[in-house]
């Protein structure tokens, strides 16, 4: 068999009971599964030392394959290609696989813009998501864990899930419209296994034996090694990001002000004028340095007695750092972070006829505390109405702060996510990759055209595919046209990309720098980068259509 099954897999998965003992199959390997068509359908796992294991598929004349799992308890077997479509169900002793598909499966990687779910692109595509099911469009989403000591054999459970509307929202979206795509032109299955994370570098997708050539980046990995080490920089970080924001609560006279600021009977004629769009109030006008702490911003906003007669859509673009919203008193909502656009929904009956307050609580803990120019900053109101929020709002600062606490995010440690998110997946064949990611690396851009290499020639090994195809997605533009020098970055570490995919006879660049925002680094339209995507990929597809 060309095929390498992990020892590990029989320690995590053996059934210690003979009495009781069942055949142990890998969490990928479950009901509604897509296998790849033209391809051996490989299924392996653990049973009782010298037990047999017997598997069957549902097609027409399809025969059973028989072996026996060896003194570790681990076995292995392939079955002879299904015929795209289905659905199937295989049968491994007394274990029943149901729903499955043959089709194109691809594995979907890299950081946050390939994480991105539908949800997130919906000020864009709303109708078209809420329009359209297809259940043999299909998601696996790999759980996103770490492992610092060695490949894992396996990922936490979890399970294929349909392209249908209760689970649509959680696809990832450019996932989404080329698997949409794909079935389209095709005919046949799709599935999705998608294996990503936001903000991580190439370095923490690839092999320890691989990143050995960077001794920096290796240090860094076994500096992390010890569990008790980085439960106890866990436990420290939470301690003081607990105070931090013990503190700026407890000082915020906001908050504790006889009269909250947040309640629409606070006289807010006092505090200054500014234009929400407008950077200066984030900062100190004498020595230009950002004011970290809390903002306190209030809007008056008078409304007919239609436009307040039922529910409300608040939108207030993106923030530089963390905000909660409120509406004539009531929270309606809080994001933690910039990049997640702000849309609150206002219920209804907290509207009324006449003035009405919004006011907005922006923390920042490093950076300037700014609004993002350009996104949509308004009020739609339940007559239709659509009142621009742009312009003058009352400001004043409520907490100074001290420089928020730092964090260790252990899923950029290189080597983790290869151990834990790819190579437990060795055994799935796939029709091809698509790697979307890059943006962590542009400021060691000059190092990335041989990582990124290595990282692929790792995975084609790990999957014994040495033509496995890879479709290397461009950055995106981004930045603002006066960031000349990041600008610059960002177009290098695109001309990197492209020298990666020349280089390489199976690898495939897919043009994304004019689908940018300048101002999001995640920007909308994956639709037209997922049928690019499809483009490239349906040439090189197997000849065996349905």
């Amino acid at each position: 068999m060309n095929y390498r099954i992990s020892a590990i897999f029989a320690a995590a998965m053996l059934v210690a009971s003979g009495a009781e003992a069942r055949v142990q199959l890998p969490s990928i390997l479950t009901d509604g599964m897509v296998v790849q068509r033209g391809a051996p359908v490989r299924l392996w796992g653990t049973a009782e030392p010298g037990e047999t294991v017997t598997a069957k598929a549902s097609a027409r004349k399809a025969k059973p394959v028989t072996v026996t799992a060896d003194n570790d308890g681990h076995w292995s077997l392939e079955l002879a290609p299904l015929a795209a479509g289905g659905p199937y169900t295989i049968n491994v002793n007394d274990v029943v696989l149901s729903d499955v598909l043959s089709g194109d499966v691809f594995l979907c990687s890299g950081q946050s813009n390939m994480e991105l779910p539908v949800r997130r692109v919906t000020d864009m595509f709303a109708d078209e998501i809420a329009a359209y099911e297809n259940t043999q469009i299909r998601q696996y989403q790999v759980p996103q864990t770490t492992a610092f000591d060695g490949p894992r054999a396996d990922t936490p459970a979890s399970a294929w899930k349909p392209c249908t509307q209760p689970n649509v929202m959680n696809f990832s979206a450019l996932a989404y419209f080329f698997a949409k795509e794909l079935n389209e032109r095709t005919g046949v299955p799709v599935g999705i296994v998608n294996s990503s994370w936001g903000g991580t570098p190439v370095e923490a997708w690839t092999s320890e034996e691989t990143i050995a050539a960077w001794p920096a980046d290796l240090a860094r990995k076994k500096m992390y090694e010890d569990d008790g080490y980085r439960a106890r920089i866990k436990k420290l970080e939470g301690e003081n990001y607990g105070h931090w924001n013990a503190v700026l609560y407890a000082t915020d006279p906001g908050r504790i002000a006889a009269v909250q600021w947040s309640d629409p009977a606070l006289d807010d004629s006092s505090w200054d004028d500014v234009d929400l769009l407008e950077s200066v109030w984030g900062a100190d006008l004498r020595t230009g340095r950002p004011l970290i702490g809390s903002h306190w911003l209030r809007r008056h906003v008078n409304l007919t007695a239609d436009q307040a007669s039922g529910p409300a859509t608040l939108r207030l673009g993106c923030f530089e750092g963390a905000d909660s919203a409120f509406v004539n008193g009531t929270f309606v909502g809080t994001v933690g972070y910039q990049y997640p656009p702000r849309i609150y929904n206002v219920p209804a009956g907290v509207l009324h006829e006449g003035d009405n307050v919004i006011t907005v609580r922006g923390i920042s803990g490093g950076g300037r505390p700014q609004f993002v120019l350009e996104k949509p900053y308004k009020l739609l109101t339940a007559d239709g109405s659509d009142i621009s929020l742009e312009g003058t709002w009352k400001h004043r600062v409520g907490a100074r702060m001290p420089q928020g606490p730092g964090m260790e995010f252990y899923h950029y440690t290189p080597v983790v996510l290869y151990n834990s998110m790819i190579a437990p997946l060795f055994n799935v064949p796939f029709a091809g990759a698509v790697w979307y990611q890059g943006e962590s690396n542009v400021g060691n851009r000059d190092e990335y055209a041989a990582k990124l290499t290595a990282m692929i020639a790792d995975w084609r090994k790990g999957f014994n595919d040495p033509d496995m195809p890879f479709y290397i997605v461009e950055l995106a533009d981004f930045l603002h046209p006066s960031d000349t020098g990041g600008r610059r970055a960002w177009a290098e570490m695109r001309a990197v990309q492209a020298a990666v995919a020349d280089a390489d006879a199976h690898a495939t660049l897919i043009r994304n720098s004019d689908l940018g925002e300048w101002n999001d680094i995640h920007p909308l339209d994956k639709k037209t980068l997922g049928i690019r995507v499809a483009d490239a990929v349906v040439p090189a597809l197997p000849a065996n259509k349905k």
